[in-house]
């Protein structure tokens, strides 16, 4: 299809479904669709006014995100929050503070990350391969490793299966160890699986990647 055959119609025949069912995604992907029709607008691909814009046009046809029902998301910080967290994070010496470095880093689940083994890495080739059956999606999920994601695990002993032990040397980290962290430097209400939400925003605004990869990043499972 055309971008000029874009219209007002189409548009909401696209959030009209999720707008009050998924609020947050809805806004940001009513917004991204306005960009899409402005570029191609600026590029001579389309004439007239956008079909996508708020003010003053789907105002009139949607109702707005604050009298939309509240759905209760995991909370995530902003990405520009994330250097400086990041920082504060290295500063502490905690198996849970390593595992919750290495769980941003790979955008990874809590229980991906803290039930990780030695075995799953290849450190030369920089991968770290989690079997199907630790994964939600029941898949195999590939994670590539950057030069950080390395160096957290360089700090860990390999005295034993387990990465990121527990208490107990065999014995993985407590599943409520890096929440309790997270809490304690952002909050009341912050989550470790808030970061994976951060992962996708930083993904989507600020590179060239397209969603399905991203998804792939997060293991998402897609049909």
């Amino acid at each position: 299809m055309s971008v000029q055959a874009i219209d007002t119609a189409l548009v909401m025949k696209v959030l009209d479904p999720i707008w009050s069912i998924k609020p947050e995604t809805a806004g940001r992907l009513r917004g991204r669709i306005e960009s899409v029709l402005d570029w191609a607008t600026v590029r001579g691909f389309r004439q007239g006014e956008n079909p996508a814009r708020w003010r003053g046009h789907l105002a009139k046809l949607l109702p707005a995100q604050a009298k939309v029902r509240k759905v209760k998301h995991h909370d995530a910080a902003a990405y520009c929050e994330l250097p400086s967290f990041m920082a504060s994070l290295r500063r502490r010496q905690s198996v849970s503070a390593r595992a919750l470095e290495f769980t941003i880093l790979t955008a990874a689940r809590t229980s991906e990350a803290i039930g990780a083994q030695w075995s799953e890495f290849d450190l030369r080739a920089r991968l770290w391969t989690v079997p199907a059956g630790r994964m939600k999606a029941g898949k195999e999920h590939r994670v590539p490793l950057s030069e950080r994601a390395l160096a957290v695990l360089k700090l860990m002993p390999q005295d034993g299966d387990v990465v990121f032990p527990g208490a107990k040397a065999d014995r993985p980290l407590s599943n409520m160890a890096m929440l309790e962290l997270v809490r304690g430097l952002r909050g009341k209400g912050a989550t470790v699986h808030g970061f994976r939400s951060t992962f996708r925003d930083w993904a989507a605004e600020r590179t060239n990647f397209p969603s399905e990869v991203v998804e792939m990043a997060l293991a998402h499972a897609s049909n």
